[in-house]
């Protein structure tokens, strides 16, 4: 005896990349340039910070990215990167040193403004203090970036 089960209007949706837009009603997404406010300056990090911003929503999602006035919103600003000693060696030296970038990011959902939120997103990596801050600058800001960029988008359309 065979069985089929018919269920209309039922849909399943997975999507590999985590976000969860409803495109019938968000359409376009606007990234607004975030400038470095941070004490320390490192002239590089805005730039890479907005690249890495924009190119995760460009290549995880259908969304078009408009100059303003998007359905989403992302503006802010890079508010801190400081190094610290993390550790100290036997001949008391700082042996590790902890690098953190911390960015304030608005998040303006026109579609939903529920969604609406303004708080800040960090990550941290450390390096050993024998190697020269130059030398491991470029790879560990790239990787804070990547870490935040992340926290962004899962908080903005993935909702993780």
């Amino acid at each position: 005896m065979a069985c089929v089960l018919f269920m209309p209007g039922c849909t399943v949706s997975y999507k590999l990349n985590g976000a969860s837009i409803d495109y019938n009603t968000v359409k376009t997404i606007t990234v607004e340039t975030f400038s470095n406010r941070a004490a320390y300056q490192w002239a590089p990090m805005a730039p890479m910070f907005n690249n890495s911003l924009s190119d995760i929503y460009n290549r995880q999602t259908k969304l078009r990215q408009v100059k303003r006035d998007g359905d989403l919103v992302l503006s802010g600003e890079i508010t801190s990167y400081d190094q610290t000693n993390k550790s100290i060696s036997a001949d008391g030296y700082s042996s590790m040193v902890q690098l953190k970038m911390t960015v304030k990011v608005k998040f303006t959902n026109n579609k939903k403004h529920e969604d609406d939120f303004e708080k800040p997103f960090s990550a941290t990596r450390e390096y050993d203090s024998s190697q020269q801050l130059a030398s491991v600058q470029d790879e560990l800001v790239q990787q804070m970036i990547d870490d935040i960029v992340d926290q962004v988008f899962n908080a903005t359309v993935a909702k993780w």
